[in-house]
């Protein structure tokens, strides 16, 4: 029997079941990538969090001229349990900080995070003791959008280089534990290991 880092005791048919899902299932899901990552890019659910003026351009981006149900990301959810990917339109506040955070860790696994606008990637030009100088200070951010604010179809591109990250991630990077806790280890093919 092999104790866990909480202290609860494993038995030896969790450590089986834990190798077999990490070797032989990571293996074949890795075998299927292409058709995993094609489902994942092409149904992104996008949670708004327009905090300032990029928050208009991102519903801009929603609307019949633009329209980016054509990416699979037009299902714009409410709730961060219903979206895997947070695009944060504007300035955050030292004070809003904690809460995009808490709202990042709400969304479920595989997630991603775009940042919109000069104010939500360096802070903008609001160098004060309240504006906090990039969103990357407190959630991982995987896209960053230049502009003040950004166009749509700047949001569309930033979008289709998100799709093309999502393409190059192994679905087996996101590993899940028997406690229900994830891992995720950010590699992409192409990168040393």
């Amino acid at each position: 029997m092999a104790e866990h880092e909480e202290g609860f005791v494993l038995t030896t048919v969790d450590s089986i079941m834990n190798s077999v899902r990490r070797g032989v299932a990571a293996k074949a899901l890795d075998l299927g990538a292409p058709i995993v990552n094609w489902a994942r890019k092409s149904a992104l659910w996008p949670m708004t969090f327009g905090l300032a003026c990029c928050a208009i351009e991102m519903i801009a981006t929603g609307a019949g001229r633009f329209d980016i149900d054509r990416f699979g990301a037009g299902v714009f959810r409410p709730s961060p349990r219903q979206s895997d990917l947070i695009i944060i339109a504007g300035t955050v506040t030292l004070k809003m900080g904690p809460v995009v955070r808490r709202v990042y860790d709400q969304m479920p696994e595989p997630k991603w995070a775009m940042a919109m606008g000069a104010c939500a990637s360096t802070g903008g030009p609001f160098d004060s003791y309240s504006t906090m100088q990039g969103v990357d200070r407190c959630i991982p951010v995987d896209v960053y959008i230049p502009g003040c604010p950004p166009r749509p179809e700047a949001l569309l591109y930033g979008l289709m280089r998100l799709q093309d990250i999502i393409m190059r991630e192994a679905p087996s990077a996101y590993i899940f534990e028997s406690d229900g806790t994830v891992h995720r280890h950010r590699a992409l093919e192409g990168d040393a290991a």
